[in-house]
């Protein structure tokens, strides 16, 4: 079964026609559990290779969550593990030709809860900021569904295929894939180091007093290193997060925009 979506709304005061045009053709609900349940194994998308990285990541999420609370090093292992082979399954996927979006959707709700849950460790961790992680926590979901589901109302077949027209930003954030690596790193980066703070407590100069320090960066030298990584990193985690409120207000337009050209459809229809 094949429905198409046509949206036309009305411009601005000049009464320019709205130039978004999207036609996305759905599979019946029914049809699609049973193509998922006869797939052969030659062809079965669970078992994709990104997507056994996917489950792996999974699982080493899992892993650095049993050991958050009394093993730092295990956790911190199994994070950064889990979070570097998000770089890898996208490069397997398309290197393969296993792209699939039960792999992209598996690979953004893998990332959207790993990061909660370690900002849900933060918030009882440090207390008195823990306000600032849930509205992290609350912006990264919003952030993100409200794009993803943006891009399937309105055709796009990935949620990574942002037009410059739409947003330079986001243009630039999703298709620099150095760019995209970075934010994403240095952002998980922060927060890994604000959870090693709780944890390591000997400064560097007492750690490595065999490491010469210029005379103008001292003042470095009575950090912890989680804490100088953090304060490293501290932009770019606010550059990452001032892009979900972007992402958040750009899905947000595209949505109204489309209930527009539907409400537009619709009284052109009943006239």
């Amino acid at each position: 079964m094949s429905k198409h979506l046509n949206g036309s709304a009305n411009g601005t005061s000049g009464g320019r026609k709205a130039r978004r045009h999207c036609s996305i053709e759905l599979v019946d609900a029914k049809v699609a559990v049973d193509l998922a349940t006869a797939q052969t194994y030659s062809e079965n998308v669970f078992l994709f290779v990104p997507n056994l990285i996917g489950y792996t990541r999974v699982i080493l999420a899992g892993l650095s969550l049993h050991f958050m609370s009394y093993h730092p090093k295990y956790c911190t292992l199994a994070y950064c593990i889990s979070c570097l082979l998000d770089a890898v399954d996208g490069q397997a996927a398309r290197a393969l030709g296993q792209t699939s979006k039960f792999g992209a959707v598996l690979d953004m709700v893998t990332d959207r809860c790993t990061t909660s849950c370690l900002l849900c460790y933060l918030s009882s961790a440090y207390p008195s900021y823990a306000l600032i992680f849930q509205f992290l926590i609350a912006l990264d979901f919003s952030s993100h569904y409200m794009h993803m589901y943006s891009s399937l109302v309105t055709g796009s077949r990935n949620h990574k295929l942002v037009t410059s027209d739409v947003s330079r930003i986001l243009w630039y954030y999703y298709n620099d894939s150095r760019t995209l690596f970075f934010m994403c790193a240095g952002n998980e980066v922060f927060f890994v180091s604000l959870y090693l703070m709780k944890w390591v407590h000997t400064p560097i100069s007492d750690s490595l007093p065999f490491l010469y320090i210029p005379p103008y960066f001292a003042y470095l030298a009575s950090f912890t290193w989680p804490q100088l990584v953090a304060l490293l990193s501290f932009l770019v985690c606010v550059g990452k997060n001032i892009i979900n409120v972007v992402q958040l207000w750009k899905a947000s337009k595209i949505l109204v925009g489309v209930d527009l050209a539907e409400r537009a459809a619709a009284r052109e229809k009943s006239e």
